[in-house]
């Protein structure tokens, strides 16, 4: 062993000391994440309270890892969930297969699926691992209503203020 090796490495050690540590005392203090930081997934909806999935499953389809399912029923007036004609009776994400992507936040037509930056996430079965539309949905915002709504026949069109007229 070459002496001077030696003295190179304790001096890498000694003047290591006294740099700030980089350590951070997790849970208790968190780290800040990048703004580009992809976490947990959330389901949008607009200001009144309608979900913004309209469930056309480009998500799905989009999804490279198959980790989610996307599952359609019909509108109705009587029970409305989305401003379309159809909304996303099931959703669901298998985190345990989603890689983070967000190729399904950028072929979501209506922006309702979005990566969040949430980033602590633990499960104790495979089944908690499925996070289903009641899981990702975000809370009503204030003044909006639960879905489903009931909205005046024929009146969906105009159930987003910020929505084009079709004519």
């Amino acid at each position: 062993m070459n002496p001077l090796e030696v003295l190179r490495g304790l001096w890498t050690t000694f003047k290591s000391m006294f740099e700030p540590p980089v350590t951070y005392q997790y849970p208790e203090v968190k780290r800040p994440v990048r703004p580009r930081f992809k976490g947990r997934h959330e389901l949008k909806r607009y200001d009144n309270g309608l979900e913004k999935c309209i469930g056309c499953a480009l998500c799905a389809a989009a999804c490279p890892a198959d980790a989610i399912f996307v599952e359609a029923s019909e509108n109705t007036d009587e029970a409305r969930y989305s401003p379309g004609e159809r909304y996303a009776s099931t959703y669901e994400i298998n985190m345990l297969r989603c890689i983070f992507c967000g190729y399904c936040q950028d072929a979501c037509p209506t922006g309702a699926i979005v990566l969040e930056h949430q980033y602590e996430r633990s499960f104790t079965s495979r089944r908690e691992a499925i996070y289903t539309k009641d899981l990702l949905l975000v809370p009503v915002p204030p003044g909006g209503k639960p879905t489903p709504q009931k909205v005046p026949a024929g009146s969906y069109e105009r159930a987003i203020p910020d929505m084009k007229d079709p004519d």
